[in-house]
C-alpha cells in the first residue's frame, strides 16, 4: 500500500553541480546504476561528442543554430555558454518524469543552478568539491592533451565556481569515489523522506486510524 501511495506522488529534482572535472558525471552515473527510481536529465550541447559518447544517452548533440532556436522557443529550463560551447536543459522532460513519480538528477554547470531554482524552488541542490586545486588539475590533464589556453580558462572558472558552494543544500568532497557515491545516494534517499514530500501519504495513513477508531467505537457501544 505504501509503495503504491508513494508512486502516486511527484518525484524530486536533484541538482548536481561542480567545477569541470570534479567528478560529478562519474558520481551521478554510479548512483543512477544503483537506484531504479532515479532518472537522468539529458542535456543539450553544441559541443561535438567525446570518445564513447552517444547522442540521446550522454547528451543531445545539436548545432549552435539549433541550440539558439531552443532558447528562442522557451524550451530550455536553463542554459549557459561554458568554455565556448552551449549547454542547456529541456524543461518538459523533467516535468514529465517528476509527474510520473521518478526522481530526476540534473547534472549542470554552476551557472545553471540559479536558473533552475526559479522554476523548481523545492529542488535539492548538491555541490561536488574536489579535495584540492592540484587534484582538479590532475583530473583535467588525465583526460588527454589539453590546450594551455583552455586549461587556463578552466582553472580560472573553477576558482570562481568553487566559491559558490555555499549556495547549495549539500556539499560532497569527492576525494574517495566510493564514499562520495554513498553520500550522494544518501542525500537522494533522504530527500524522499522529507515531511512535506510525504504529507499526502501521511494524511492517508492518518485517515485509516480515524476510520478504525470509528469502527472500534461502534463495536464497544
Amino acid at each position: 500500500m505504501l509503495n503504491k501511495l508513494n508512486n502516486a506522488t511527484t518525484g524530486n529534482l536533484i541538482i548536481v553541480s561542480a567545477p569541470s572535472a570534479a567528478g560529478k558525471t562519474t558520481l551521478v552515473t554510479e548512483v543512477l546504476r544503483r537506484d531504479p527510481r532515479l532518472r537522468p536529465s539529458i542535456s543539450y550541447t553544441s559541443r561535438p561528442p567525446r570518445g564513447g559518447e552517444v547522442d540521446g544517452r550522454d547528451y543531445h548533440f545539436v548545432s549552435c543554430e539549433r541550440f539558439r532556436e531552443l532558447i528562442d522557443a522557451g524550451e530550455l529550463l536553463e542554459w549557459a555558454l561554458v568554455h565556448g560551447n552551449y549547454y542547456g536543459t529541456g524543461r518538459q522532460p523533467i516535468v514529465d518524469l517528476c509527474a510520473a513519480g521518478f526522481d530526476v538528477v540534473l547534472t549542470i554547470d554552476v551557472q545553471g543552478e540559479e536558473q533552475v531554482r526559479r522554476f523548481f524552488p523545492e529542488a535539492v541542490s548538491v555541490f561536488i568539491l574536489p579535495p584540492s586545486f592540484g587534484t582538479l588539475i590532475e583530473r583535467i590533464t588525465c583526460r588527454g592533451e589539453i590546450d594551455p589556453g583552455d586549461l587556463k580558462v578552466r582553472m580560472s572558472n573553477a576558482t570562481v565556481e568553487v566559491a559558490m558552494y555555499s549556495r547549495f543544500d549539500y556539499l560532497i568532497i569527492n576525494d574517495r569515489l566510493d564514499e562520495a557515491v554513498d553520500d550522494l545516494a544518501a542525500i537522494i534517499h533522504s530527500s524522499r523522506c522529507r515531511r512535506e514530500r510525504r504529507s499526502v501519504v501521511a494524511e492517508q495513513i492518518l485517515q485509516t486510524f480515524a476510520d478504525a477508531s470509528r469502527s472500534y467505537s461502534k463495536l464497544t457501544t
